[in-house]
């Protein structure tokens, strides 16, 4: 939000409530969270403590960020807030997802969709997050070149770091690379 070119679309949505209703950005974002939780129903995900604690962190994390960051800065500050906004966002996918701990909201939509239809991470997320970026924008959220960026580019950083970041039990460690390449053709893609 602070690079001022283009919040993520997630946060498109999140602003198009916001101007809709008198919540706070970081309240929206736990709202919509548990909302996005009944997607989960079909796709046969189940919340844990990791699910539950992505919502809270989230919203807490996104309030004390804005309020932190100053607004107004210069172009190259805010190119760097975007660029590393895209990359440690997929990084932290990664790391919390192959923490095996529970996905958050957004992230067992993602990894739901994938293991029920076969498609990849990355082309899932990138259809998830277009269809949101969409509907944030029709509420009246603003979108700029960095959400378009965005919503292309999270997915593919995803799927690069999260074999990177998996836990693997004792078991598939003591199996060695033949078990992790077994294990990584049956994950979705």
């Amino acid at each position: 939000m602070r690079a001022s070119l283009g919040v993520n679309p997630w946060s498109v949505l999140y602003e198009g409530l916001a101007l809709r209703t008198s919540l706070s950005f970081g309240v929206i974002s736990a709202v919509v969270g548990v909302s996005v939780l009944l997607l989960w129903i079909p796709l046969r995900q189940r919340p844990t403590f990791g699910t539950a604690a992505n919502i809270v962190v989230l919203a807490f994390a996104s309030d004390l960020g804005l309020a932190l960051i100053p607004q107004n800065l210069g172009l190259p500050a805010r190119l760097g807030l975007l660029a590393g906004g895209v990359l440690l966002n997929g990084l932290s996918v990664a790391v919390y997802v192959g923490a095996r701990h529970g996905p958050g909201p957004r992230d067992g939509l993602m990894t739901g969709a994938a293991a029920r239809t076969g498609r990849s991470l990355r082309f899932v997320r990138t259809v998830i997050e277009l269809t949101v970026l969409a509907g944030g924008w029709l509420l009246g959220g603003g979108v700029g070149a960095g959400t378009v960026l965005y919503a292309l580019a999270l997915g593919p950083v995803t799927q690069f770091f999260l074999p990177r970041f998996a836990y693997r039990s004792a078991a598939e460690r003591a199996a060695g690379p033949r078990a992790s390449r077994s294990r990584a053709s049956r994950a979705p893609r």
